[in-house]
């Protein structure tokens, strides 16, 4: 899901953020993060873990001196640490539910720090992706989420990861914002005196 949205998808996000706003006083918020967490920790666990396995099968099976596996030791650990420093391999290393835990932080903490939180009604919604850890996730605020299921949310995260997984990541956000709308338009109609409480563009961070 390591995809970069060009000048042509943030303009189709943009029109397809406020078309989807139009009937609706929901509001519709779009955040792309290069990743939800750094893990800077993890490698150097994984190469730990493994540099303690690593000497036993050698005790056993081998005359090596300790000296020399001591060494080969020191060289497994540092060479695991290094590759598992880079991004790709790093984020593939963190356990599912630990990656998963660190999205929905993320997301959480997006949906605050943009203020989705404060429009006047609480019905905005937050779709966030975050690439490294290709993850996808939906906070939708108090006024739209008791009227909506898990199932509802589910399928806006669907719309993003299947056409990310096909090199698409710009029409599944497009696909998910359309969805969004239709929720919103279904649960929260638009006031006499409505207004856009939220820029109508995607943020990437």
């Amino acid at each position: 899901m390591a995809l970069v949205l060009t000048s042509a998808d943030r303009v189709r996000l943009s029109d397809a953020i406020r078309a989807a706003e139009e009937h609706t006083a929901g509001e519709i918020y779009v955040v792309v993060a290069r990743e939800a967490a750094h893990f800077r920790s993890v490698p150097v666990l994984w190469a730990a873990v493994i540099a303690l396995i690593f000497p036993w099968p050698l005790h056993l099976l081998t005359n090596l001196r300790s000296g020399t596996i001591l060494f080969a030791q020191v060289i497994v650990f540092v060479l695991v640490a290094l590759v598992g420093s880079l991004e790709w391999v790093r984020h593939r290393l963190v356990p599912d539910r630990i990656a998963g835990e660190a999205a929905r932080k993320a997301a959480e903490a997006q949906f605050m720090a943009h203020g989705v939180h404060l429009t006047e009604e609480r019905t905005g919604i937050l779709i966030y992706v975050a690439l490294a850890d290709r993850r996808v996730e939906v906070v939708a605020d108090a006024g739209i989420n008791s009227k909506i299921t898990q199932a509802d949310l589910d399928r806006l995260v669907k719309d993003v990861v299947g056409a990310a997984r096909a090199g698409a990541l710009a029409d599944g956000l497009v696909a998910a914002v359309n969805d969004a709308g239709a929720l919103l338009r279904t649960h929260c109609p638009p006031r006499p005196d409505d207004r856009n409480e939220l820029p109508d563009r995607v943020v990437e961070i």
